[in-house]
């Protein structure tokens, strides 16, 4: 088993199947902290992954007193549970996406942390993946017109889907949106097809401006692009890559070659430097940071509402449900 450091935070992980797992290597990666244990309904799963980064496994309340700050990876239905009982013993807590099931459920969640003084933050990761947060800077520049989004792909193998894409996958890029803008959307339109294994989702906002984004588990082929079209760039987004590239004043001109008239365009493209770094363990190194300082996480509890509100009129739109919207003018 690794030695503790000394005055280092305690961090523990609830869940350690496929996105756990990866909390818990990160936490025993991190200076300053002690991954003091997990915990999995499944023991034999829980051995392993603590075997493997130098911990223990532990029941819940043995976990939650010796924890500082904890990561819920469990599904979905549990997360409001298990988040209640991090509060309940004064953990802060990171809960993966989406933040709970039912929005009134995630504000009541969001209420008792504030009143007994604990950190929440929703893990939207792509908020930490190194393009994306290089971007801030340039878009902060920007009078943008629309934004784009495809994340696509097969689906997992190995990996039980009982959420639609748009709970799953899309619900990154409507997270990530919202952060470029800073505000919400006034409407909202969608479609979906295969029970919402594919959906396209359009977003306009008060200026105008307009997003349409793109999920897919039925598309043989992974993409996770972001573009964006402003009055003087338009700015292409590679999450994979983890590139940006700006294509700058578009020349049109017509050439001659042996007699043949061709039309082309030429422009300038710029390729930023983009930072390495893992986002997971940009988003947790973030996480703690927040609980120790007391300051307001990246992706907060009411960010991670926000989003869900959006995800779920999307979802149910796409699927030809004909109900009141919960997205709310803020």
């Amino acid at each position: 088993m690794n030695a503790e450091r000394p005055n280092a935070v305690n961090a523990a992980v609830v869940g350690v199947g496929n996105m756990g797992r990866h909390h818990a290597r990160v936490y025993s990666e991190l200076p300053d902290v002690n991954l003091v244990g997990v915990y999995d309904v499944d023991d034999a799963t829980a051995r392993e992954v603590a075997e493997a980064h130098g911990t223990r496994a532990m029941n819940m309340e043995a976990l939650l007193t010796a924890a500082d700050v904890a990561s819920v990876a469990v599904p979905t239905p549990f997360h409001a549970e298990i988040a209640e009982e991090c509060i309940d013993h004064g953990v802060d807590v990171l809960v993966e996406k989406p933040f709970v099931e039912d929005p009134e459920v995630g504000r009541d969640l969001v209420d008792r942390a504030d009143e007994a003084g604990v950190t929440i933050q929703v893990g939207h990761v792509e908020r930490f993946n190194p393009a994306i947060r290089a971007l801030s800077d340039i878009v902060a520049d920007l009078d943008v017109i629309a934004l784009d989004t495809r994340r696509l792909g097969p689906p997992p193998e190995g990996r039980q889907l009982d959420q639609s894409v748009v709970l799953d996958l899309m619900i990154h890029d409507i997270d990530v949106v919202l952060s470029i803008l800073g505000e919400d959307p006034h409407e909202v339109s969608a479609h979906g097809a295969k029970e919402n294994q594919y959906a396209t989702a359009t977003l306009g906002f008060g200026d105008d401006t307009v997003a349409s984004l793109t999920a897919s588990r039925v598309t043989q082929q992974r993409v996770r692009k972001l573009g964006i079209t402003a009055e003087e760039c338009r700015v292409n987004v590679d999450y994979v890559d983890r590139s940006i590239e700006i294509h700058r004043h578009s020349l049109p001109e017509y050439i001659e070659d042996n007699g043949d008239v061709r039309y082309r365009h030429e422009s300038i493209v710029e390729r930023p430097t983009v930072e390495t770094g893992e986002p997971l363990k940009n988003e947790l190194r973030a996480f703690v940071s927040a609980a120790v300082d007391g300051t307001e996480p990246v992706v907060s509890g009411e960010d991670g509402l926000r989003v869900l509100e959006i995800a779920r009129e999307i979802d149910r739109i796409a699927r030809g449900e004909a109900v009141e919207p919960e997205v709310s003018a803020r």
